[in-house]
């Protein structure tokens, strides 16, 4: 396939143009005179150049190859069939479409621009990061720079010490099993010809411990319910389990709904209701019959 450079252009202009700066979790400002995101944004959101990303929309500038294409829908916040369509346009087949697949639709990804004061991170099947938070960088690192089998967490946990180090060392026997087992069963989904089962065989080359562990044949292992970090310049932190996080982000989704809803002259309210089931200045009121009515509905504490 040849690239289509005037096409591709076009596409680019009016993807920036539509993208406002709230859709990416960027301030507005005062003095923005653009119709959506500036050149110089997008380039930050899709990790290149601005000249570079600048040179695309002027039609001028190298093809870009597939994986450049990938940063740019992900920069752009593309759906599926734009992702498609701007592959296509770049001269490239598009990713096969499925859940191996490392597209981040612009709902999640809304969803993470808005995690501000959140450590969180988007990754594959295989613990490949797509995407992260800015406190998620200052925790573990900017782990996308990443290249080949490193760019899993799975594969980096047998063969880099300074992965471990991050980890607090009671929790590497259980990180172990897990990282382990969870390709196993990454494997046994996609196949012998399946990037998960070459990583498999890299690590049956290299680590002895990743052998062992092989050898047992272990599925289903999950983390524990704090995640302990031994962070270089902070010490040792815990982070929240995974339901406080799930409640989070869930605040956090209700909160861009309801800002898309009134964007669109729509009525649309978020209130951050806390855990009702303990008492609080909301709920201090609440009897035991109040909370078993509530619970009826369907909202448990």
């Amino acid at each position: 396939m040849e690239i289509d450079r005037s096409g591709l252009a076009a596409f680019l202009r009016r993807r920036r143009e539509l993208l406002q700066p709230e859709d990416v979790g960027l301030p507005r400002g005062p003095r923005r005179r653009t119709s959506g995101l500036r050149r110089e944004e997008v380039a930050a959101l899709c990790h290149m150049s601005t000249d570079y990303y600048a040179r695309l929309e002027r039609e001028r500038g190298p093809q870009p190859s597939a994986q450049m294409a990938a940063s740019i829908a992900q920069g752009l916040h593309l759906s599926l069939d734009e992702r498609d369509h701007l592959f296509r346009l770049a001269g490239h087949n598009p990713p096969v479409r499925g859940s191996a697949g490392e597209h981040v639709g612009p709902g999640l990804l809304r969803i993470l621009d808005r995690l501000a004061d959140t450590p969180a991170e988007i990754v594959t099947e295989l613990g490949e990061t797509l995407r992260q938070t800015p406190l998620g960088v200052a925790l573990t690192g900017d782990t996308t720079t990443f290249t080949g089998p490193e760019r899993s967490i799975g594969y980096r946990w047998f063969t880099l010490p300074a992965t471990r180090a991050l980890y607090a060392p009671e929790d590497h026997a259980l990180l172990s099993r897990m990282f382990a087992s969870g390709l196993r069963q990454v494997v046994t989904v996609r196949g012998p010809g399946s990037r998960a089962a070459h990583y498999a065989d890299l690590l049956l080359e290299r680590s002895e411990e990743f052998r062992t562990l092989w050898d047992t044949h272990e599925v289903g292992v999950r983390p524990g319910r704090v995640k302990r970090f031994r962070h270089p310049e902070v010490g040792l932190l815990e982070l929240a389990n995974a339901g406080q996080a799930n409640y989070a982000a869930a605040n956090v989704f209700l909160d861009a709904l309801a800002q898309t809803r009134r964007t669109e002259n729509l009525p649309g309210h978020s209130l951050a209701w806390g855990l009702w089931a303990e008492a609080s200045a909301m709920t201090a009121g609440l009897a035991e019959t109040d909370r078993h009515r509530i619970a009826r509905l369907g909202a448990q504490p």
